[in-house]
C-alpha cells in the first residue's frame, strides 16, 4: 500500500491539464484525498459541466468535536462569497425601482460623513473606506458584538478618513458590503435574513442556505463548525465578536445550493439578463483604468471566467465559472487552510500544478531557538516550510526520518561571514554546513557584493546555503571616489550624497543594513559624519548598522564610543563585529567594557555584538598598524610588544614567498635573521611590492594573531546580547569550519559558560534578530524549514591551523528550505539555497 501511494504521489506531484470528461474530476478527487490525508482539507467538492454534475464529494466532519460526517448538503460560512448574494440584492432592489447604482450613500445613510460614495463604488471595492476591523477593535467593550448598524455608528462617531478618493482606486474592503447589507435593510424595510429568504433562497428553491450570526439564537442543524488544525491537535475557529454583520459574510450555503445558485446566472429567476451583465463587468476608474473585479465576481476573463474566494476564521472556500464552456466548480472547507485553492484552480484552468510534499522527523529533542528547555516532540516540514511541531503522527505515504533521540534546532545563523565569495567554485559550501550553519551574512567590514550581483549568481548557479547581506561603506566609497588609491581622504558631501542614494537603492532590495570595516585602509580616513550620514539613511529604511570597529586594540574605547554615538545619533541597532580585545594592556576588561555596553542600552540605544570562539584573529597584516605607517619600527617594535603575539601568530598564505606560509612570525624573522618587528616591515612592504607587480591578485598575505585572552572570549560569549559568529571564508583560519560546532563542544559541553538551549538561541533567533531576518531561527509553524539534527554529546570542531578544513563531528543532517543538504559528513548535492532581504 505504501509503494502504490508514494506512486501516486509521484505521479501527481506535476501534471499538465489536457481535455475535460473524467479527467478533472479525477484530478479534484485525488488532489482532496491527498490534501485531506495531510490535514488541509475537511469540506466538499461540487463539478458540474453544461448543467450536470460530474463529480460531488464531502470529504471529513460537519464537527470536528463530535465526529459527525459531512454530505453536500452541509452548510459552510461561505465567508466573502456572501457578497455575490447581497449584491444580488442590490441588483433585485434596482430592478424594483428602489434604488440605482449610482444613488449616494448619504441617501440611505445619512449618518455617514461619506458625501461622495455611491453605492456602485461599494459594490466594486472602490469607495476608498478603511476596513473596520481594526477601527471595531481598537474602541470596543469587552462583551461588544459588531452589528451593521453598530458598525454605521462606529464610522458616523469616529470618521475614520477615507484611504483615497471613490472612484480613484480599487481596493478590497468588506466594510464596503456590510454597508451594503445595511442599505438593502433599510430600503426594504426587512432584516438580511428575512430579504436573502424571500428573495433569492426560496425562489431558487435553496435547501441548505440561510444567515446565522452571532445575534441570532438558535445555530442550524446542518451548520458546520470552523477549527483549525495546529501542532497535532485541532481547535474551535469560527465566529468572533464582529459575526454579528453581515454582508460580508455569514452567508452559510452547501456545494449543491451554491451551483443551483450559479446555475440561476444563466436564467432571469432573480434579475433581467442585462442587469446581471452589470454585475460581470470590469469596475472603470476616474482614470479610465479598469479593475478585474465586478458585483462581488473577480473576473479572471471578461466574458468567459469569474471568480471569488472566501476566507474567514475556519473556512476557505472558491466558486468558479467558465461561462464560455458553461463549467462550474464549488469547493467549500471549513479547517482553515487554503493550501486547496490554487491547485484546484489550476485543475480548473487547465493548468500545471504541484502538490506539497512532507517530511516528519521524529524522535527529537527539540531546541526552539527561543531559549525555553529541550521538549521530545516531533517535527513536521511542508515543502519550505515548518508545518507543525508536537506529538505527531504519520501520514499515509509520508517521508519519515527517525531523529534518534538527538537535538532538532533550528539552522544556525553567521552573521558574520566571509564564505559567499566561494559559493560559486564550492556551491556546497561545506564550510557552513558541516558546522550547523544554513545563513550567512554577508557584505561585511564594509565590503561586499551588490545585492543585484547576488542574485544573479543565484540564478546562475545555485548553492545550498542562505544568504543575507549588508551593504558595505568601503564598497559605496570606491563606487563613487574611485580605486583604493583614492580612499585615502575624507568624502566631499557631494560624494557622501551619492553614496546615500546607492545605499537606499540597495536598502530597498533587500540590503539588512550598513556595514563599515572602519580599521581598514578603504575606510579608515572617514569622517565621523560621513559615517553618521549614511547610518541615518538606514535608519529612514529601517535597516541595523554593524562594523568592525576603528580600532580592536590602543583606541578601542574609542571606537566603542563612536559606535554608540551612531546608535544614538542615526537612532538604529548598532552591532560590533567580532568583539575582541585585542590589546594585551586591556586584557581581562571584558566586564568593565560589557558593564558600559549595558549601560548604553539602558539609553536606549541598541547596541549588539558578535563573537568566534577564538583568541586568534585573521586579517590583513596592515591592521596591526593603526596609523598606517607601515615602515615605523616604533609601531612595529608596540605591535610586537601589545597587540599580537609573533610566537603564536601563523602566517597562512605569502604570496611573494609562498615558503613561509604555516610559519610563525618569529620562525619567519629566525630565517630572515631579523627581530619580528623588522619582519613585520618587511613582509609587508614585499607584500606591497607583489601587489604593485601583480594588480590582479587577490589574498596576498595574511596572518592568524593571537592577540586574545580565552577569558575574555568566554566572557564576551557569554554577554546576552552577543550572538555567535565565524568571520570565517572557505579555509584559512579554522573559524572558517568550526566556529559554531566549538561553541557547542568547548564553551557548552566542556567549560559549561551557558547552557545548551542559551547557545542555539544565540545562534539562531537571536542572531536572526540582530541583523533584522524574519521567518527564521525559531522552530516553530511558519518559520522557514531551516533544521540541524545533531549530537549533543559528541559534537565539537576538528578544524586546526594545520587543517583549517577538517569537518566537524556529531552534525548529523543539515536542511536547507525543506531540503537535506548534508548527511553524514557529506554534501547532498541539493542547492535550495535563497537570498533573504531585510524583514519590514
Amino acid at each position: 500500500m505504501r509503494i502504490i501511494l508514494l506512486l501516486l504521489l509521484c505521479l501527481l506531484t506535476q501534471v499538465s491539464m489536457s481535455g475535460q470528461g473524467t479527467f478533472i474530476p479525477k484530478h479534484l478527487d485525488s488532489v482532496l484525498q491527498y490534501l485531506q490525508n495531510i490535514h488541509h482539507f475537511n469540506g466538499t467538492v461540487l463539478y458540474a459541466e453544461n448543467g450536470k454534475i460530474q463529480y460531488k464529494k464531502a470529504l471529513g466532519v460537519e464537527d470536528f468535536r463530535t465526529g459527525k460526517p459531512l454530505n453536500t448538503h452541509s452548510a459552510f460560512n461561505l465567508a466573502s462569497l456572501s457578497k455575490q448574494f447581497f449584491a444580488m440584492g442590490i441588483l433585485i432592489l434596482t430592478e424594483q425601482r428602489k434604488l440605482h447604482l449610482d444613488d449616494h450613500i448619504q441617501q440611505y445613510l445619512p449618518e455617514l460623513p461619506y458625501p461622495d460614495i455611491t453605492i456602485q463604488h461599494l459594490l466594486q471595492h472602490t469607495s476608498g473606506l478603511p476596513e473596520y476591523f481594526d477601527l471595531f477593535t481598537l474602541y470596543k467593550e469587552a462583551l461588544d458584538t459588531l452589528t451593521n448598524e453598530g458598525l454605521i455608528q462606529l464610522y458616523a462617531d469616529k470618521k475614520p478618513p477615507l484611504e483615497f478618493a471613490p472612484g480613484e482606486r480599487w481596493a478590497y474592503c468588506n466594510t464596503n458590503y456590510v454597508l451594503i447589507s445595511a442599505i438593502i435593510e433599510r430600503v426594504s424595510g426587512m432584516n438580511a435574513a428575512t430579504f436573502m429568504d424571500k428573495n433569492i433562497i426560496k425562489p431558487l428553491g435553496l435547501k441548505d442556505t440561510y444567515i446565522y450570526h452571532l445575534r441570532m439564537p438558535e445555530v442550524p442543524e446542518n451548520h458546520v463548525v470552523g477549527y483549525r488544525e495546529e501542532n497535532g491537535g485541532s481547535w474551535l475557529h469560527d465566529l468572533i465578536n464582529v459575526d454579528g454583520v453581515t454582508g460580508d459574510g455569514n452567508m452559510y450555503s452547501s456545494v449543491e445550493d451554491l451551483w443551483t445558485w450559479e446555475q440561476s446566472w444563466y436564467t432571469e429567476k432573480l434579475v433581467k439578463k442585462s442587469t446581471l451583465e452589470l454585475a460581470l463587468k470590469p469596475c472603470i476608474l476616474k482614470d479610465g483604468k479598469t479593475a478585474p473585479y465586478g458585483f462581488g465576481w473577480g473576473i479572471v476573463k471578461p466574458g468567459e471566467m469569474y471568480q471569488h474566494t472566501g476566507g474567514w476564521n475556519g473556512f476557505a472556500n472558491i466558486i468558479c465559472r467558465d461561462v464560455k464552456n458553461k463549467r462550474c466548480l464549488v469547493v467549500l472547507n471549513s479547517n482553515g487552510s487554503g493550501m486547496y485553492i490554487p491547485l484546484v484552480q489550476a485543475i480548473f484552468e487547465h493548468k500545471p500544478y504541484k502538490l506539497p510534499r512532507t517530511t516528519l522527523i521524529t524522535n527529537v529533542q527539540v531546541i526552539d531557538g527561543t531559549g525555553i528547555p529541550a521538549r521530545a516532540a516531533s517535527v513536521r516540514v511542508m515543502d519550505e516550510t515548518i508545518e507543525a511541531v508536537g506529538q505527531l503522527k504519520p501520514y499515509p505515504g509520508e517521508t519519515v526520518v527517525d531523529g534518534q533521540g538527538k537535538v532538532l534546532a533550528p539552522g544556525f545563523i553567521d552573521t558574520h561571514s566571509h564564505l559567499a565569495g566561494s559559493t560559486e567554485d564550492y556551491p556546497e559550501a561545506l564550510a557552513a554546513l558541516n558546522q550547523g550553519v544554513t545563513t550567512i551574512v554577508s557584505g561585511q567590514d564594509g565590503y561586499g557584493s551588490w545585492i543585484d550581483s547576488i542574485q544573479a549568481q543565484f540564478a546562475r548557479k545555485p548553492i545550498a546555503i542562505n544568504i543575507a547581506t549588508y551593504t558595505g561603506q568601503t564598497a559605496l566609497r570606491e563606487m563613487v571616489m574611485g580605486g583604493s588609491d583614492q580612499l585615502k581622504r575624507s568624502a566631499t558631501q557631494q560624494e557622501i550624497d551619492q553614496m546615500k542614494v546607492i545605499l537606499r537603492n540597495e536598502m530597498k532590495k533587500g540590503s539588512l543594513g550598513l556595514s563599515t570595516g572602519l580599521e581598514y585602509a578603504g575606510a579608515y580616513f572617514s569622517t565621523h559624519d560621513e559615517v553618521i550620514q549614511l547610518a541615518k539613511v538606514t535608519a529612514e529604511e529601517k535597516g541595523r548598522y554593524i562594523s568592525h570597529l576603528r580600532s580592536e586594540d590602543i583606541a578601542l574605547k574609542e571606537a566603542i564610543s563612536e559606535i554608540i554615538e551612531i546608535g544614538r545619533q542615526a537612532k538604529l541597532p548598532v552591532q560590533i563585529s567580532h568583539f575582541k580585545i585585542a590589546l594585551k594592556d586591556d586584557w581581562g576588561t571584558a566586564p568593565q567594557l560589557l558593564a558600559w555596553l549595558e549601560s548604553a542600552r539602558t539609553e536606549g540605544i541598541d547596541i549588539t555584538a558578535d563573537c568566534y570562539p577564538y583568541v586568534f584573529w585573521n586579517s590583513t597584516m596592515k591592521v596591526l598598524f593603526p596609523k598606517t605607517d607601515y615602515n615605523n619600527p616604533v609601531s612595529a617594535q608596540y605591535a610586537v610588544d601589545h597587540t599580537f603575539d609573533p610566537a603564536q601568530s601563523i602566517v597562512p598564505r605569502f604570496a611573494a614567498n609562498p615558503v613561509y606560509a604555516g610559519k610563525t612570525i618569529s620562525e619567519i624573522a629566525a630565517l630572515r635573521q631579523e627581530t619580528p618587528a623588522q619582519t613585520l616591515m618587511g613582509l609587508i612592504a614585499e607584500a606591497d611590492a607583489y601587489e604593485a607587480a601583480h594588480p590582479d591578485a587577490t589574498g596576498i598575505e595574511a596572518i592568524l594573531g593571537k592577540s586574545m585572552l580565552e577569558e575574555d572570549v568566554a566572557n564576551i560569549l557569554a554577554w546576552a546580547h552577543t550572538n555567535i559568529c565565524s568571520d570565517g571564508a572557505n579555509g584559512g583560519h579554522p573559524r572558517g569550519y568550526g566556529s559554531f560546532t566549538r561553541v557547542l563542544g568547548m564553551y557548552v559541553r566542556e567549560q559549561k559558560i551557558m547552557s545548551l538551549e542559551t547557545a542555539i538561541q544565540k545562534m539562531t533567533s537571536l542572531a536572526a534578530a540582530h541583523v533584522g531576518i524574519a521567518n527564521r531561527g525559531i522552530l516553530a509553524p511558519g518559520y522557514a524549514a531551516d533544521l540541524v539534527l545533531f549530537d549533543p554529546a559528541t559534537v565539537k570542531d576538528n578544524a586546526s591551523v594545520q587543517n583549517p578544513r577538517a569537518l566537524s563531528d556529531g552534525i548529523l543532517k543539515v536542511w536547507v528550505n525543506g531540503h537535506c543538504v548534508y548527511e553524514d559528513q557529506k554534501a547532498t548535492k541539493w542547492y535550495p539555497g535563497k537570498f533573504v532581504g531585510r524583514k519590514e
